[in-house]
Parts: structure tokens; C-alpha cells; sequence
């Protein structure tokens, strides 16, 4: 007789893969559309946007929804949680994440990270209590965050037109497939049960308002900008180009920004009193 728990757990994978698959075809319809349109607007394509009046229409609105929605909750966050307590949330959030790296760097043919990376997890979870202290960074074991967008990249799939969506922020088309197969995929999820358990819903929440105040001064920064919507897609497109080239290892290793914030380290004055 099968445990109901397992039935669950596979009931949640089903739905998480019903959903993925749903997400990456209309994102790959999306993308030949795209494409079409792109050959007939040469200008568009320049930037790679071929519905860049409908993106800025998904731009406006998405940040009248942070700012109705997200940045309050964000600032109250902020406001009655010191750094040190966000740090460590951020370092837990980044914990979780780790097990879908491992499976990305496997993808992209880099075993020697994979096993960096399944190494941090153990320590971190351990010694790091659940995440919450990143020990594993001290011990010589930086993050070196991985997704499917960029395992894409590195296979030689090419970005495909660039999309904004409200409260989910930039995408371009090959991202957004790797966005949904990250989601479906996430092993930590599925061991859970999938998104819909308490924890994932939790789980879900805490992400999103712990990255909308890691980013928020990046925020703050776009209200002196003479176009938020460019400054947005240039600093998105450039940040993920150079993500898939590090992956390809045309460039030397770039700083993970996705990666928990760096340990406090005391000052001289504090170490030698």
C-alpha cells in the first residue's frame, strides 16, 4: 500500500511538472514569434526587444505594484530587522538554492564545482545551522551560483527576445524556460512536496521579499535614471551575457551577485585591542 505521503509528494511533482512544461512551450512559442517579428523590425532587434511597447506597459506596471505592494513590506522588513538578522536569512535563502546548482553545474559539464558546490551545501546545513552562516566561504568554498538559463547559455542557446514581467521582474525567453525548469526541477521542493506544502508557500514569501531588499537600493537607483525602463534591460542583458560567458570560460570568474552577502570581518582595532 502506497504511503500517503509519497502519493503527495508525487501528486506535487505531477502538478510541478505540468506547469513547467506549460511555462517553457508558450515561452518557446513566444520566443519564434519573437523572432519573426524581430527579422521585420531590424531596430528592435538591436536591443533584442522586439515588443518593447508592451514591456514598457509590463515595466510601468510593475512598479506600480512594487510600490503599492512590495516596496512597503520590503521597508517595514527593513526597518525592524537589523542587517546582521537579513544577512542570515539571505545566507539560508542561498542555502536552499545550492542542491539546484550542484544539478546545473552537472549540466553544464563542471564536475569539480558540482562537487565544491555539494560540499558547501553539507557544511553550510551543518556546521552553518541550516544555512543561516556561510562556514563553507571561510573553508576556501565560495558560492558559485548556476541555473538553467545560464546551462542554456552554455550549450549555445542563444537569449531570445527580452520580456518584463510585472513582480517577476526582467526576463528574455531563454531565461524564462530555465526560470520554469528551475522551479519544476528544484530538489529541495520536491522533497518537501512541492510549492503548494506550508513550507513552500513560506518558502516563496521569504524569497521574494528577502531579494526585493537586497535589490533595493538598485531600486532607489532607477528614480534618477532619465529612462528606468533601458537602465533596467541594459543592467539585466549585461549581467546574464556575462554569466553565460564565464560559464563558457571566455571570461574569468565573476563575482556571484545572487551570492549571500560576505561575512563581517572585525576590524584590526577590534582584533588587536
Amino acid at each position: 500500500m502506497r504511503d500517503p505521503s509519497q502519493s503527495a509528494r508525487l501528486q506535487g511533482f505531477r502538478r510541478h511538472l505540468a506547469v513547467g512544461a506549460m511555462a517553457a512551450a508558450s515561452l518557446l512559442a513566444v520566443a519564434s514569434n519573437a523572432q519573426a517579428q524581430a527579422e521585420a523590425a531590424p531596430l528592435a532587434s538591436v536591443a533584442n526587444d522586439p515588443w518593447e511597447d508592451f514591456n514598457r506597459a509590463s515595466f510601468k506596471l510593475g512598479m506600480g505594484l512594487d510600490r503599492a505592494l512590495l516596496a512597503p513590506v520590503t521597508h517595514g522588513y527593513m526597518a525592524v530587522t537589523p542587517r546582521v538578522v537579513r544577512d542570515r536569512v539571505s545566507s539560508a535563502i542561498y542555502n536552499l538554492g545550492e542542491p539546484n546548482t550542484v544539478m546545473n553545474q552537472v549540466l553544464q559539464g563542471k564536475p569539480r564545482r558540482a562537487v565544491r558546490s555539494s560540499t558547501r551545501f553539507v557544511v553550510n546545513s551543518t556546521v552553518g545551522v541550516l544555512g543561516l552562516f556561510d562556514v563553507a566561504a571561510k573553508m576556501g568554498l565560495p558560492p558559485r551560483g548556476a541555473d538553467f538559463g545560464q546551462t542554456f547559455g552554455r550549450w549555445g542557446a542563444g537569449p531570445g527576445a527580452y520580456v518584463y514581467v510585472p513582480l517577476m521582474g526582467p526576463l528574455n525567453v531563454r531565461d524564462g524556460v530555465g526560470r520554469a525548469l528551475d522551479i519544476v526541477t528544484d530538489p529541495v521542493s520536491l522533497f518537501v512536496g512541492g510549492l503548494d506544502t506550508d513550507f513552500g508557500k513560506a518558502r516563496i514569501a521569504v524569497t521574494v521579499v528577502d531579494l526585493r531588499a537586497v535589490t533595493n537600493s538598485g531600486y532607489e537607483a532607477l528614480k534618477d535614471a532619465a529612462d528606468p525602463y533601458v537602465t533596467t534591460r541594459s543592467a539585466y542583458t549585461q549581467y546574464r551575457e556575462a554569466l553565460v560567458r564565464e560559464a563558457t570560460g571566455e571570461t574569468e570568474a565573476l563575482p556571484d551577485f545572487d551570492a549571500p552577502p560576505p561575512e563581517p570581518n572585525p576590524s584590526p582595532a577590534a582584533a588587536n585591542p
